[in-house]
């Protein structure tokens, strides 16, 4: 089965935070799942570490052109450049909103939780972000706290969330789990 798993991993142009999509993109393969990126661009992306550029990645399909009902979960990597061009990118919110109203599970680390705000699909959902997006995940009624990963099954799907690279252990072993990819 874990080779048939296909985890989409969503980002922007520019303003990744590199080892958050480094880390669980290794952490998919290494358990025999299959990381696909899907951009709002296609061609390449910039990653960052922190604010210093980092790798450019090729990017395997624009949002645009992807069915969320071929991937089986999706991972949001943060960066807060990233986090803010996925959220005004209609394209990506809608591929967000399709995966959570298919019942699929999603893992969003740092300031990637900002496309689950923007695609309406925090309310009643207990999760962490990184601390500058409290206010906002409560706003759109979120349950935000402070922990190194939280897992929420509220309303029929998982939702994965950790605050930053700090915590990527432990994201990346609740991801996988939840993407049926560890026990």
């Amino acid at each position: 089965m874990a080779e048939q798993t296909r985890i989409a991993f969503l980002v922007a142009h520019e303003g990744i935070e590199q080892v958050e999509l480094t880390d669980p993109w290794q952490a998919v393969r290494d358990a025999g799942g299959t990381p696909q990126l899907l951009a709002t661009v296609p061609d390449k992306v910039q990653a960052f570490h922190h604010l210093d550029p980092g790798d450019e990645f090729e990017v395997d399909l624009p949002v645009s052109d992807a069915d969320p009902g071929v991937y089986d979960g999706l991972v949001i990597p943060g960066g807060t450049a990233n986090a803010d061009a996925l959220r005004q990118s209609e394209d990506a919110v809608r591929f967000v909103k399709a995966f959570v109203d298919a019942r699929k599970p999603v893992a969003a680390i740092c300031h990637g939780p900002w496309a689950l705000v923007e695609a309406d699909v925090v309310r009643g959902k207990r999760l962490t972000s990184y601390p500058s997006l409290a206010t906002d995940v409560r706003n759109a009624g979120g349950e935000w706290v402070d922990e190194e990963v939280v897992v929420s099954d509220a309303h029929g799907w998982t939702l994965v969330t950790s605050r930053k690279p700090d915590d990527l252990d432990a994201f990346d072993r609740e991801a996988l789990k939840a993407f049926g990819l560890q026990e």
